[in-house]
Formats: C-alpha cells, structure tokens, sequence
C-alpha cells in the first residue's frame, strides 16, 4: 500500500510540474497539439499508478518526452508563421457583414444552431448585428458586432477617461502580503496606520484589503463575528 501511494505521489507531482511547464492555458484555449498531449500525459501516469508491476520509470520517461515535443512545438511556432499554421490551423470566417458562410460551416463541421448557440453565448442573437463571426484555432467563436451594435465608449462621446489603476491585494484571510505591499511602494508601517485609522487593531480582524494603485484608496472588509481568526 505505501509503495502505491508513493508511485501515485510522485506521479501527481511530475504531472502538475510538467502542466506549468506547458502553460497557463484553460482547456478550451488549448490549440490541437497541447490537447493531445495534455490527454497522453495524463494516460502514461495512469498505467503505472494502477499497475505496480510496471517501473515507475516506464511512465516519467515518456512524459518527458511528451514535454520535451510540446515545447519544441511551442518555440517552432513562435518563431515559424507557417509552422504555426501547419499545427494550429488559421481562423475562419464564418459570418462576414451580417452573412453566413455556409461552405465555412461545412468545412468546419458546423451546424447553424452550433453557430446560433455561439452567437447567444457572445450576447449577439440577431445575426444582422454581427459585422464578423471568426472560429479560432482553439475552438472559440470571436464575435465583432456592426459598428451601431456596439456599447458606448467614452470615446464615442468626447469624454475622457481616467486611466484605472491594478488592484492589489494587501491583506488575504488576516495575512499581510508582503510581497504585493513591495509592488504597491509601500511598508507594512504604512498599511498598520491604515489599520488603526480604519479602526482594527491589527491585519488579523481583516479579512480582505487591497489597493487601487491609480487613486490610492484602500479598501477594508472586516472578518465576520464568530469566524476563527488565523493563527
């Protein structure tokens, strides 16, 4: 029993280090190649964790191998447009100036309630208020409404913006975040005397702080009573 729960341990390990190696991508971002692998990966670390009769090395080798090809496939399309288009594939068109294509559809194996469906998910249900429908290489509809269509900028009505600033979070179930309060430009003096002029005693009786780092407000929200306090 401990020699399984150790293979399973250091098969989960070597699967999640090899996931970030790959990236940050969702699922449904994956180009065709990532997905594939993503699917071996997780195939060749099953078969040695159910069978101890395998060697363990049997299934480490071939994940990095897999690893090894995805990120040779990465930096070919990095550095190769028709490498890139090869794998990938390039977008297609499917609705252009309110029209559908239909030998885009079939060619992509598309239903038009498939295309409908997309097009209400994208807050666009009149298909005559589409300018362009494009199907990425990952699967996702892009949908560009007609120009009449779309929300009110404050462009669109000579205004201008303030620009906004990144929120950034301080203070995390009563914990001071360190290394966030070194990206703001402050000190963990700074954020106690908010504390006190805010009424806390302490980053303890908080359960959540952050800072807008364009107007300097800080924002504070108190632990609820009862809720046990982090040690």
């Amino acid at each position: 029993m401990l020699v399984v729960f150790a293979r399973a341990l250091v098969l989960y390990i070597l699967v999640v280090i090899v996931m970030r190696i790959m990236g940050k991508r969702q699922i449904g971002q994956l180009q065709p190649f990532e997905l594939v692998i993503a699917i071996m990966i997780s195939e060749l670390a099953a078969v040695p964790m159910q069978n101890t009769g395998i060697p363990l090395v049997n299934g480490i080798i071939p994940i990095l191998t897999l690893l090894a090809v995805q990120l040779l496939i990465s930096i070919l399309s990095v550095r190769s447009i028709w490498f890139r288009a090869m794998i990938c594939g390039k977008p297609t068109v499917l609705i252009e100036n309110g029209k559908i294509s239909e030998s885009a559809l079939r060619n992509e194996l598309i239903t038009l309630h498939d295309l409908l469906e997309q097009l209400r998910i994208n807050n666009c249900p009149n298909i005559s208020d589409v300018e362009f429908a494009i199907l990425e290489t990952n699967g996702q509809l892009s949908v560009i409404p007609k120009p009449q269509k779309r929300p009110v900028t404050p462009n669109d009505m000579n205004v201008q913006a303030q620009p906004e600033g990144m929120t950034i979070d301080l203070i995390i179930d009563g914990r001071i975040m360190d290394e966030n309060l070194r990206i703001a430009g402050k000190d963990r003096q700074w954020l106690l005397s908010q504390l006190q002029m805010n009424r806390f005693s302490g980053p303890a009786d908080v359960f959540y702080a952050c800072i807008d780092t364009a107007s300097q407000q800080v924002f504070f929200q108190a632990r609820e009573k009862g809720v046990e306090k982090p040690r």
